[in-house]
């Protein structure tokens, strides 16, 4: 267990509810915006795909009944601060259960920052060099010591994805992407679930 110099207090106290997160992206969307700096129609198209997807795991995403009861003992308060952008396919596919999963226990408070306002958290919680997300990162409150992270995708999918771009087999992007979507529909969150309950603590 570390705590991290690069989340602080008052970063905490900046981050922002599900709820406020949700509200961001419709905000501006109406503006014909995005999160982050690119407002091209492309990066229009993600973030409005994201909310629909983001709001069928609303109604949907089921957490398991082992990790419910997990989750529930939780005994300290903690802090699940979520790195993500609007328009990041990943996030909106696995964000509504991590959501959902924080919400069995009265302890646990998810909260959100983006990626590109925050470069030095990003910074610190790379994977394989690269500025992916969705990235969690749990803390403990009373410390900010950092108890787990995970993301930005699970393990079974990020094996997949690093083996695509080591051998694209031909595949275009655009398919390997669907591909990818494709995946997290027919698993329903079960392996975000299982990676979840080694992690939990």
């Amino acid at each position: 267990m570390s705590i991290t110099t690069t989340i602080t207090p008052e970063l905490i106290q900046e981050s922002i509810t599900y709820s406020q997160y949700r509200n961001l992206i419709d905000e501006l969307l109406q503006q014909g915006k995005t999160t982050g700096e690119n407002h091209s129609e492309a990066m229009l198209n993600y973030t409005r795909m994201n909310v629909r997807r983001m709001d069928r795991w609303d109604k949907t995403a089921v957490v398991s009944a082992e990790l419910q009861e997990k989750i529930a003992q939780i005994d300290a308060p903690q802090t699940w601060l979520v790195l993500t952008e609007a328009w990041c396919g990943d996030a909106a596919q696995s964000i509504p259960f991590m959501v959902k999963a924080a919400s069995y226990s009265p302890l646990v408070d998810i909260r959100f920052i983006l990626r590109d306002e925050h470069p030095d958290v990003m910074d610190a919680y790379l994977t394989n060099g690269g500025r992916s997300i969705p990235k969690l990162i749990a803390l403990k409150n009373e410390d900010l010591a950092e108890l787990f992270t995970w993301g930005p995708r699970p393990q079974v999918l990020q094996q997949k994805y690093l083996a695509y771009l080591e051998d694209s087999k031909g595949i275009s992007q655009e398919d390997f992407i669907e591909s990818i979507h494709l995946w997290y529909a027919k698993d329903k969150n079960a392996n975000i679930d299982a990676e979840f309950l080694t992690l939990i603590r």
